[in-house]
């Protein structure tokens, strides 16, 4: 409790400057009042309670008065959230799934731990130093804290291994697994290059540069870049992205609060690839950084932003930490693109659930699949910098190519089946039982593509045990406008596993509506 209130006591001192004495009685009395709250609660309450959850208990009432983005961590969550934006953590490098509650192993990172130690993919892991995983209905995120560690200490793991009779056991000394945000990056023609970015983090913009170069030794001359989906990360990581596209000078994007003074981030030079031509895409689900990229290329009048409106997420959160590695994260400021446009869309403080159904309500008023149901008020009219085209604020980015939702990609069977995780355990099993059959017969990938096709019994099978956990089509016509979609998706986890996610969106993309609208622009240019 005393680390709590001693938070309280340094946030006022730090801001006590900047209020008048009215103001900062009235703080000093706020906080008097949780301190005491809780000092009373420890010691005249009629039994015992935990008075540090109590605490964190209220944190996280307050911070939920405020906006959608003001959060608390515990230490545990905290830990997450850091290694994923440091873009790297101490493990032993392995991708694995579970399959029937046992740890399979899908692919172990090149030349990482696990590889070296002998693990391959297929490999079944039972045991973490003597303990049993498998079978035991243990969650992942404790196996993967069994699994992770600190740099040079050894684990040794059980494994069960097709075709060899005994449990093998190998010693891995774990080590620093990079992990990687850009999931795909190859030619979709022999001049245009695609890659998508998953998230942004202190490694994005390297990776990034890493594939521009590949890309371009291959030919490429104009870049789609696919940010669906992405929910942000690291700001510094988008700028640095954008400025790449810009002439140094150009505003990329600026922030500015109540208690923090206007932030500007301007390219600090000419980027590399600022005469080149890119489309930039974006769905409901691109939030945060991947809008900062979005905002900037599109006011600066440097891509065409291709798909359906972002999510609107443009609040500036500052990460504050108490001494047992909790945090919170306290927005200070909203992000703003260059021709003045808030990212951020509306909301009302306290009220995180319409907040968190307003995708639901773009959906119902048609937005999703309509454009002409998309109106702007004339206050929210903006113009790009260089050819002052008219862009609209109101929270989020408007593509200037709008691709309506499909509703009929996924029928409502198929949805179910996904959920249940019925389609990724049964084509786990798939791989598993024909992996070396497979490689054998696929060497690479490009023969994959253009010959593999998905067994009949494996989609067969899929639906007997859809219908054996009471998930059944309602009819033939939605079983035979299920199995095209479902054998794709066979098909792109298949190609995941047995190369990687490059190759899964390869596959992917070839149905995915915004990708190749995007491409059918881009073609269209000179």
């Amino acid at each position: 409790m005393k680390r709590y209130t001693l938070f309280l006591f340094l946030l006022l001192s730090a801001f006590a400057c900047r209020l008048s004495a009215q103001k900062l009685q009235s703080l000093t009395t706020a906080t008097d009042k949780l301190t005491n709250t809780l000092l009373l609660i420890e010691r005249l309450y009629v039994d015992t309670v935990n008075v540090e959850k109590l605490a964190e208990t209220g944190i996280i009432a307050i911070l939920k008065e405020l906006d959608p983005h003001s959060s608390y961590a515990t230490a545990k969550e905290a830990k997450a959230v850091t290694e994923n934006f440091a873009g790297s953590f101490e493990g032993v490098g392995i991708q694995f799934n579970m399959v029937e509650d046992t740890l399979l192993v899908v692919q172990t990172i090149v030349k990482g731990p696990s590889e070296k130690a002998g693990i391959v993919a297929g490999d079944r892991i039972v045991s973490v130093d003597g303990e049993t995983i498998a079978g035991v209905k243990i969650s992942r995120e404790d196996i993967m804290s069994k699994l992770r560690g600190k740099k040079g200490t050894v684990v040794k793991l059980g494994v069960v291994r097709r075709s060899v009779k005994d449990t093998l056991f190998f010693n891995v000394v774990r080590d620093k697994i990079p992990l990687h945000t850009i999931y795909a990056k190859h030619m979709m023609t022999p001049t245009i290059g695609y890659i998508r970015i998953e998230s942004f983090g202190e490694n994005t913009y390297n990776e990034f540069m890493d594939a521009v170069q590949q890309l371009e030794q291959q030919g490429m001359q104009r870049l789609i870049l696919d940010l669906q989906d992405n929910g942000g990360g690291v700001l510094q990581a988008a700028a640095q992205i954008a400025n790449e596209f810009l002439v140094q000078g150009d505003l990329i994007v600026y922030t500015e609060g109540r208690s923090m003074k206007r932030q500007t981030y301007t390219a600090t030079r000419s980027g590399r690839l600022r005469d080149m031509p890119v489309t930039v895409l974006i769905n409901e689900f691109s939030a945060s950084a991947s809008e900062i990229v979005a905002g900037a290329l599109q006011d600066q009048d440097r891509g065409t932003i291709v798909g359906r409106r972002s999510f609107g997420k443009g609040l500036v959160q500052r990460i504050i930490s108490f001494k047992d590695g909790s945090h919170i994260r306290l927005t200070m400021a909203h992000y703003y693109t260059p021709s003045g446009r808030c990212i951020q869309k509306p909301y009302t403080k306290g009220d995180i659930k319409s907040y968190a159904l307003e995708l639901d309500e773009r959906y119902k008023h048609g937005e999703l699949t309509n454009a002409d149901s998309i109106h702007f008020a004339d206050s929210l009219r903006y113009y790009t910098l260089r050819q002052h085209r008219p862009v609209y604020g109101g929270g989020g980015i408007m593509p200037d190519v709008f691709v309506p939702l499909d509703t009929m990609r996924y029928t409502s069977f198929h949805r179910k089946l996904a959920a249940k995780n019925i389609v990724l355990e049964n084509v786990l099993k798939y791989i598993d039982r024909n992996r070396t059959k497979l490689k054998k017969q696929y060497p690479v990938f490009d023969t994959f593509r253009s010959s593999f096709t998905v067994p009949q019994t494996l989609t067969d099978d899929i639906v007997r045990i859809g219908k054996e956990q009471n998930i059944t089509p309602k009819d033939d016509e939605e079983l035979q406008r299920t199995i095209p979609a479902l054998q794709r998706q066979l098909k792109a986890l298949i190609a995941r596993d047995l190369w990687d996610m490059n190759e899964y969106y390869i596959i992917d993309n070839e149905r995915n509506d915004i990708v190749q609208r995007a491409l059918k622009e881009m073609m269209k240019q000179p």
